[in-house]
């Protein structure tokens, strides 16, 4: 049976958002969320002070407002690194939060989908007829955390 998560409020799967207040250490730096990570990976290579406003501000809505901002140019290896970067935040994510790796684990073998009615690429979009790479990328994670 599938695991649906979407919203942040959702229990128990919001904590797979990657708006869920469970940061992490990587790449020598804080995040506050894996939003954060993913939206400041945008601009590494390219604007470093718009990176680093990205990683300090406030809320995981705002960092995302801001990686979607063309004012400032992308990595132009975004689009072929997006979903390794996607995968490197959301693993860091649950090793360093065991509360909320238990719950990965604990959802055994199910297929899991983020049910996001916009989001064609990294959820199932309104339809279910979307990529669901975030659901994809979660089930990755959650076998290389079995793994040990």
């Amino acid at each position: 049976m599938p695991v649906y998560f979407y919203s942040t409020r959702e229990k128990p799967y919001g904590c797979f958002s990657n708006f869920s207040h469970h940061g992490f250490e990587l790449d020598g730096y804080w995040w506050a969320t894996s939003e954060h990570y993913f939206q400041a990976q945008k601009f590494v290579d390219t604007d470093h002070p718009w990176f680093d406003k990205i990683r300090e501000v406030k809320t995981p809505k705002e960092a995302a407002k801001m990686g979607r901002s063309r004012e400032h140019p992308l990595r132009s290896d975004w689009e072929q690194v997006k979903d390794e970067i996607m995968k490197r935040g959301v693993l860091q994510k649950f090793k360093a939060n065991a509360d909320i790796r238990e719950i990965l684990l604990a959802t055994g073998d199910d297929l899991i989908v983020e049910n996001s009615p916009i989001d064609y690429y990294w959820g199932c979009g309104k339809d279910s007829s979307g990529q669901n790479r975030l659901g994809q990328i979660l089930g990755e994670v959650r076998e290389i955390l079995r793994q040990g």
